[in-house]
């Protein structure tokens, strides 16, 4: 498990980072309802098989004791993002040379501070220790400006179908 990384929020509070537990099972499944509609949000259960399967995967990000911002995803030795992953943390390999990201999620009211930007950089330095080739996610059209600013290359359109949207597949590379 990564070490906890304690530090003051944009909004002066304390803010922590650190791994996900069985115990913030709860917590994460409340914040992804928050942050995404219905057919995209992973479920509870999805979350408890991601849980026991890759914990060292899922960064959260806590103001004060509040979980207000999480992303996770597995470690694969495939290089594209398939919507299967999503549902099956079985294909989950931790040595898989290409970490996935699956969610990123900040709850509404703290939207703005930073706080994804720390957990994007949080989980890319973490792959890049672990000795991944990069890092993998999908986006909305929307969000590729956003994810280019991290350093991602916008590899066009995936052939993710997951919620009946169009996703783009975003590769970081070290």
């Amino acid at each position: 498990m990564e070490a906890a990384m304690p530090s003051h929020g944009a909004a002066g509070g304390f803010m922590l980072i650190r791994n996900a537990t069985m115990a913030d099972l709860s917590a994460v499944a409340e914040v992804e309802k928050r942050c995404f509609p219905v057919g995209e949000a992973a479920t509870e259960e999805e979350f408890r098989e991601r849980l026991a399967a890759y914990a060292d995967c899922f960064w959260l990000l806590f103001e004060g004791d509040r979980l207000v911002s999480f992303i996770d995803g597995m470690a694969t030795d495939e290089p594209d993002l398939r919507d299967e992953m999503y549902a099956d943390a079985s294909l989950h390999r931790s040595g898989g040379r290409w970490q996935m990201i699956f969610g990123l999620n900040t709850v509404p009211e703290c939207r703005g501070r930073g706080y994804a930007g720390r957990l994007i950089r949080t989980l890319t330095e973490a792959s890049r220790r672990r000795g991944k080739l990069g890092v993998v996610l999908t986006c909305k059209e929307r969000l590729i400006p956003y994810y280019v600013s991290f350093g991602f290359e916008n590899e066009g359109l995936s052939s993710s179908t997951h919620g009946n949207v169009a996703w783009y597949q975003m590769r970081l590379r070290f």
